[in-house]
């Protein structure tokens, strides 16, 4: 392939995704403004219309926002490679630091440093504006900033020690780096499923034990009728940050645990947190993290060969606006540039991932159905959509690309059918 032809493709399926995320994003707008004096009748006597148009509003609000990110990202993308920003970039550090891992390393940091700037104003509008707006930001500034400054610390400890290990793979390891890169990238998201949970979660919230003597009874009855073994059960201070409500369970083999949001639990009943819970017993149960954590190491595997491939590729780089500078070490420019340019190839097949993972939330709802009584569990849902002002009604379109949840009319059908 020459570097204009690859440039075009490139161009082309930019132009291709940004104008269908345009068109999905108004017909997500438009469909939700229509559906907005009205609460769909299924929910008409659980949800005031108060609550659905709040709803409304701030998803209309998001998904505005989620445009201008786009124009931005979309801009950011084009200086970058067609425009040059990532070669005088490399010749800035190139000259002042020689070639070597250096260069390599220090290229890949100046790259996330100045994305991370370009991001950080996005960020803090994000949540002291459009969630402060309606009412779901508790972050204070201070913690905001703490956050950031440990999310930085934490990513370098871990992300430069195996940024090294793969360019050095990809220097020294022949022909097949991809494949030796592949095992190292594999088992060390395998070390973080186990570290997560007891190591890394816990610098950023709280958690302590739950305290609720018949709640947890309650929590241990399910556990021990679906077989499920917990090292734990914890509540989070996600207050401290968001009105929002979750309940999860993470970690893997001995380190699972059970972590509630304490929003959730101080809105949801007992037997509601129990059909929450079950639902997302059910997704271990049924697999559905074992079969994830199978295809994405099948599609990392793939796209590792990919890059081995595109890696030695003069028009992989001329063709983004990258002299390779193969003198110097172009491993660091490959992985930047795949990065980079994978996004805009593959938005068109999202629809794909997004339908397994529905089709797995429906069937963690048929679990909870079964070991839980499903109105309970449609209790819970009715008052989490309301308290989170989850639309009731986007867009069939917009939401097979972009939701990996059923929409809310779609869940409570089968969970009545399943009563």
């Amino acid at each position: 392939m020459s570097s204009l032809a690859f440039s075009s493709l490139f161009v082309g399926f930019l132009i291709l995704t940004l104008l269908l995320r345009f068109w999905l994003s108004s017909r997500h707008i438009r469909h939700i403004i229509a559906n907005r004096s009205d609460v769909p009748a299924q929910f008409s006597e659980k949800i005031p219309l108060s609550a659905h148009q709040k709803a409304a509003d701030y998803t209309v609000a998001k998904t505005k926002f989620g445009l201008l990110m786009l124009v931005v990202g979309t801009a950011t993308l084009i200086g970058f490679t067609l425009l040059g920003g990532l070669q005088w970039l490399a010749v800035a550090i190139l000259n002042r630091t020689g070639a070597g891992m250096t260069y390599q390393i220090g290229l890949i940091v100046a790259f996330g440093i100045i994305s991370g700037l370009i991001d950080l104003p996005f960020d803090y509008y994000k949540q002291f504006v459009l969630e402060e707006r309606f009412g779901f930001n508790k972050m204070s500034l201070g913690l905001f900033i703490v956050d950031m400054i440990k999310g930085t610390l934490l990513g370098a400890a871990i992300g430069l020690p195996l940024l090294w290990v793969v360019l050095t793979l990809m220097q020294n390891a022949g022909a097949l780096w991809w494949l030796y890169a592949w095992i190292v990238f594999s088992a060390f998201q395998l070390l973080m499923l186990v570290l997560y949970p007891s190591v890394i979660a816990p610098l950023f919230n709280k958690f302590t034990p739950l305290e609720d003597a018949g709640l947890r009874q309650r929590i241990e009855n399910l556990m021990q009728r679906v077989g499920f073994a917990s090292s734990g059960l914890f509540v989070m201070d996600g207050s401290k940050r968001s009105a929002h409500g979750n309940a999860y369970f993470s970690g893997f083999g001995a380190a699972k645990r059970i972590v509630f949001f304490d929003t959730l639990l101080a809105r949801l009943a007992p037997e509601e947190i129990e059909a929450v819970l079950a639902h997302e017993l059910g997704h271990f149960k049924l697999k559905h993290i074992v079969k994830r954590i199978v295809v994405m190491f099948a599609v990392s595997l793939a796209f590792m060969a990919l890059l081995g491939y595109l890696k030695t590729q003069l028009w992989f780089f001329t063709g983004l606006g990258v002299d390779p500078m193969i003198g110097a070490g172009n491993d660091a420019m490959a992985l930047l540039l795949f990065m980079l340019a994978l996004p805009v190839f593959t938005f068109v097949i999202s629809p794909l991932t997004s339908i397994s993972s529905r089709k797995h939330e429906f069937e963690a709802d048929a679990f909870a159905a079964q070991h839980t009584n499903p109105h309970h569990l449609i209790a819970a849902l009715v008052k989490l959509y309301e308290d989170n002002a989850s639309t009731l009604t986007p867009d069939p379109l917009h939401s097979a690309f972009y939701d990996s949840h059923p929409p809310a009319t779609l869940r409570i059908q089968h969970l009545i059918a399943a009563s």
